[in-house]
């Protein structure tokens, strides 16, 4: 096999989300954690990943100037292409994936994901290129309940399991997964993956990779940022 450290990967990072819950003026990954853009923090991570790594962002198109902006300030000898994303998120990561020209690993984040950390990118990467494909997730803490017009019955948590990105494959088979499944409702690209008729590979991801959602991710991603800062 060949040696995993020469596999060419790209990352494509997808920031299309309106900040609706986050009730912000501007898109949620535009906003500031610590003195940066919360996307600024998420490009760190996969910088840090890997010496040779190709990114790319997605972002909407009214929003590629300041994209752009913060891809600059992340790094002054590395590149970051900056490519307009679509209505959906099946349309953004396909946008993405036209920009891989290789046939090693490609991995899907969501742009405000900004707490991963290297070793869970390289995991990743890891698992992907041994199983074709790798999705991170956690073990669910909390009592869950599946609801059913009006009844409600219980589910066992032991056989939850909470996903994450990033979500890593071989190249050359998601790209041709999302050849095969061209519709707009994919929740993610495990689903796309699946449709095509694979299954998925599960890594075990983190419960600090948390997605910023609503106005509490940005004390929690604080604090953990703090806590990290002391260790």
């Amino acid at each position: 096999m060949e040696e995993f450290s020469t596999i060419p990967k790209t990352a494509i990072i997808v920031a299309g989300g309106t900040g609706t819950r986050m009730g912000a003026e501007k898109p949620k990954q535009f906003l500031l954690l610590n003195d940066h853009p919360i996307l600024y923090h998420t490009l760190k991570s996969f910088l840090e990943s890997f010496e040779e790594l190709d990114i790319v962002l997605v972002l909407p198109e009214e929003h590629i100037a300041e994209g752009q902006k913060i891809a600059n300030s992340c790094s002054t000898t590395r590149t970051i292409r900056v490519v307009t994303g679509g209505a959906t998120r099946w349309e953004s990561v396909r946008n993405g994936l036209q920009q891989v020209q290789h046939d090693g690993i490609v991995m899907v984040h969501d742009g405000v994901r900004c707490l991963v950390l290297p070793d869970l990118i390289r995991s990743c990467c890891a698992c992907a290129w041994e199983n074709g494909s790798a999705i991170p997730v956690v073990p669910a803490t909390d009592s869950i309940r599946m609801v059913e017009g009006n009844h409600s019955s219980v589910v066992d948590r032991n056989i939850i399991r909470l996903v994450q990105t990033p979500q890593t494959f071989r190249v050359p088979a998601l790209q041709e997964a999302f050849a095969q499944c061209r519709r707009n409702d994919f929740g993610d690209e495990a689903a796309v993956w699946e449709a095509a008729g694979w299954q998925v590979s599960l890594v075990d991801g983190s419960h600090d990779n948390i997605k910023i959602t609503r106005p509490v991710d940005l004390l929690i991603a604080a604090a953990i940022l703090q806590y990290r800062s002391t260790l």
